[in-house]
């Protein structure tokens, strides 16, 4: 008997919340073998009963849905029980839940957090604007920014601000070469935007970056590799982020999620304080 778990995602839209979802389960679970069938844009009994088709003749199946027609979700659950297949709905209850506690009927408007309005066109904006704003770029507009990342190379600091800008925040990020690499406004006001360090062990940087000098086949040594120069990098940095006062957060052992996470927070603070 096989040990692979099919895992259904059933979407009435983009499949983006139960692909986050899943994500989340399965980093519980670190022995687990499962395939993903994804089937996104589900919106009628007919669609439903094909799938259910095809997982009943696999072993292992489970289905995880997100679907907010009320009557296409009952169909769903009732007919997976009646195949017997693991069925689990993730947003139903809350929807239902907070219906009750607001006081109002749900839409049941499937993609509805993808509607075109002002805070979607904001999002956009944010993106395109830490787009042209990358390793430097515009330095002259970084007083237009939410967010200023500054690091040494290799700190995650361009994934760190694309997630960052999905969230709607304007980022620019800076590479710390030396200390003349700070713009001469943000020395002047280093209050002018929430800045934010990014630091990691030197150690953990020397492996990132040679193992990034082997991927652009470049074998000649130099310093951007050296572990003492890669020392003195992170040392200096750690100084000039002391000087101006600037939040820092070690990357060493952080996912960009959870890197991006702490930096929203200390954004809060500096918003609150800022007022």
């Amino acid at each position: 008997m096989s040990n692979t778990y099919q895992i259904y995602l059933i979407s009435d839209s983009t499949g983006e919340t139960l692909d986050r979802v899943f994500l989340a389960i399965k980093a519980q679970f670190k022995n687990i073998k499962y395939e993903v069938n994804s089937y996104f844009f589900t919106r009628t009994e007919n669609q439903i009963i094909k799938i259910l088709e095809h997982a009943k003749n696999q072993k292992k199946s489970i289905i995880l849905y997100t679907i907010v027609d009320g009557s296409l979700s009952k169909f769903l659950a009732d007919k997976s029980d009646e195949k017997k297949i693991p069925c689990f709905g993730v947003l139903g209850n809350l929807i239902l839940s907070f219906s009750k506690l607001l006081n109002q009927q749900a839409s049941h408007v499937p993609s509805g957090q993808h509607v075109l309005n002002d805070e979607y066109y904001e999002r956009i904006e944010a993106i395109q604007f830490t787009m042209n704003h990358d390793d430097g770029n515009l330095i002259n507009e970084i007083d237009k920014a939410d967010l200023i990342l500054l690091g040494v190379s290799r700190t995650s600091k361009t994934p760190t601000s694309i997630y960052l800008a999905n969230r709607g925040f304007k980022t620019s990020n800076i590479p710390l070469v030396n200390k003349n690499s700070i713009p001469e406004i943000l020395k002047k006001n280093p209050k002018l935007s929430c800045v934010i360090g990014l630091t990691t062990e030197a150690e953990r940087l020397a492996d990132i970056r040679k193992n990034r000098m082997n991927t652009l086949k470049e074998i000649e040594k130099t310093d951007y590799t050296n572990i003492e120069t890669i020392k003195e990098e992170v040392e200096e940095a750690k100084k000039i982020f002391k000087k101006y006062n600037w939040p820092t957060i070690d990357v060493t052992r952080k996912s960009v999620e959870e890197t991006a996470a702490s930096i929203i927070k200390i954004h809060e603070i500096y918003k609150n304080n800022d007022k």
